[in-house]
C-alpha cells in the first residue's frame, strides 16, 4: 500500500462524442493542474488527444444516437465494450472517469465493476433519469460510486430517486456564455433554424421547417432563415433546401453558427444542448422534436414533464415546445412571428434565460470541480 502510495495516481478516462470529448479535456486540465504527476490512459476523442492522451480507438466507433442506431452496430460495439474493459482490468487505474455516451460506459462500468470491484466509477453527466427510465437511479449504485452533474437539480433528483451521491459541477456553456447582452427584437429580423446534428434527426425535422418558412412568408412576415448545419452533413441539407419556396441561408462552422446567434431574434431549434445554447444566447426559441421510430414504441417509459433543459432548470414551462403529432407547421409559424416582435411572449422567455443562468452560475470552472472529486476518489482508495 505503502508503495502504491508513491506512485502516480492514474486515472482512466473514457469518452464517446465530442460533447464528452470537451468535458474530458478540462478535466484533464484541471486535474494536472492540481497533480502534475498524474497519469491518464482511456479512450479520447480529438482535444484530450491534443493534450497528449493516447487514444484506445477512434471514438467515431462508439458515437452513436438513438434506439435504432444501436441496434444496428450492436457488434461492434459490444467487440469495443469488451476491449476498454478489458484494457482497465490491465491498466488497474486509480479511478475511472466515464463521460457522457450512457448505454456504451454503462456496459463497461457494469464488466469493470465484476473485475475490479474497489475501483472508484465517477460518471461525469448525469444520465436523464428526470425525462425517462427513472428506475436507472437506483441501478447506478451497482456500478458507479460518485455521478458528477452538468445541471443544478441533478443531485436533488438522483438523491430522492435513490441513486448515487452527486456533486453539481456546473456546465461549461454557461461559462463561455456568461452575461451575454441581447438587444430588442430587430427590424430585419434573423430567425435561426437548427434541425439537429445527426442525420436521422435532421431528416425528420426539415419537412416541419420548411412547412413553417412556407407559411410565415404566405402570412406576410418579414425575416431572414440562417440554418447553421454541422460539416459532415452540409451538402446533405443544402440539397434537401434547394426545392423549399423559402430557402434558409446555410451556414457551417463553430464561428459562423455564433456569428448568427449574436444576431438571431428567435429560433426554431430540435430538442438538445443546442436550447441550453440558444438559451443563455437570449434568443427566444420552440423546440420541435419527432422520437426515433423505435424510441416512439417505448414512449411509455419517458416519464418527464418536459424535454427542454431551460425548462427544467427554472422548474417552470416557459420555453414553448412540440413534439411529434403535435408538431403544427401554422402553430409553429404564428408562434415565431409573436416572438420575433416586443411581444409578452418574447419577454417571458428573457426574463427566463436570465433566471436559468443565474441558477447555473458556479464560483469555479466545471472542470475545476470535477478535478478535486475525482481526485478525492482517487487518493480514498489508496
Amino acid at each position: 500500500m505503502a508503495e502504491k502510495a508513491e506512485q502516480a495516481i492514474t486515472a482512466y478516462i473514457v469518452v464517446g462524442e465530442a460533447s464528452g470529448d470537451a468535458l474530458g479535456a478540462d478535466l484533464v486540465s484541471a486535474l494536472r493542474k492540481i497533480s502534475p504527476d498524474m497519469r491518464f490512459r482511456g479512450l479520447a476523442g480529438p482535444r484530450m488527444q491534443e493534450l497528449g492522451l493516447a487514444s484506445l480507438f477512434d471514438v467515431a466507433d462508439i458515437s452513436v444516437m438513438g434506439l435504432s442506431a444501436v441496434f444496428a452496430r450492436l457488434p461492434k460495439l459490444l467487440r469495443r465494450i469488451g476491449q476498454v474493459a478489458d484494457d482497465i482490468a490491465a491498466a488497474k487505474p486509480d479511478v475511472l472517469v466515464l463521460i457522457d455516451s450512457p448505454d456504451f460506459n454503462q456496459r463497461v462500468a457494469r464488466r469493470v465493476r465484476a473485475r475490479l470491484p474497489d475501483l472508484p466509477i465517477v460518471k461525469y453527466v448525469c444520465p436523464s433519469v428526470w425525462a425517462w427510465r427513472p428506475g436507472r437511479a437506483k441501478t447506478l449504485n451497482q456500478y458507479v460510486d460518485h455521478v458528477l452533474a452538468l445541471l443544478p437539480f441533478e443531485p436533488r433528483v438522483l438523491a430522492e430517486l435513490g441513486g448515487p451521491p452527486a456533486t453539481y459541477v456546473g456546465h461549461p456553456l454557461s461559462r463561455r456564455i456568461a452575461n451575454f447582452a441581447k438587444p430588442g427584437p430587430s427590424p430585419d429580423p434573423v430567425l435561426v433554424v437548427l434541425p439537429g446534428s445527426r442525420r436521422s434527426e435532421i431528416r425528420a425535422l426539415l419537412p416541419d421547417i420548411r412547412d413553417t418558412l412556407t407559411i410565415m412568408a404566405e402570412r406576410g412576415a418579414k425575416f431572414r432563415a440562417v440554418l447553421p448545419a454541422v460539416p459532415h452533413l452540409k451538402g446533405e441539407i443544402e440539397r434537401s433546401v434547394s426545392t423549399w419556396p423559402i430557402k434558409p441561408e446555410i451556414v457551417s462552422g463553430e464561428a459562423a453558427k455564433l456569428e448568427v446567434f449574436a444576431k438571431a431574434d428567435a429560433a426554431l431549434a430540435a430538442s438538445g444542448t443546442v436550447l441550453l445554447e440558444l438559451a443563455l444566447h437570449r434568443i427566444p426559441t420552440i423546440s420541435i422534436y419527432r422520437l426515433d421510430w423505435l424510441m416512439h414504441l417505448f414512449r411509455r417509459l419517458i416519464t418527464g414533464w418536459t424535454a427542454a433543459l431551460p425548462n427544467l432548470i427554472n422548474d417552470e414551462a416557459f420555453l414553448p415546445e412540440r413534439v411529434g403529432d403535435m408538431i403544427r407547421p401554422g402553430w409553429l409559424a404564428r408562434a415565431l412571428e409573436t416572438l420575433m416582435q416586443d411581444s409578452l411572449a418574447r419577454r417571458t422567455q428573457l426574463e427566463g434565460f436570465e433566471k436559468m443562468a443565474q441558477l447555473l452560475t458556479t464560483d469555479e470552472a466545471p472542470g475545476e470541480i470535477a478535478a478535486r472529486k475525482v481526485l478525492e476518489l482517487a487518493l480514498a482508495k489508496r
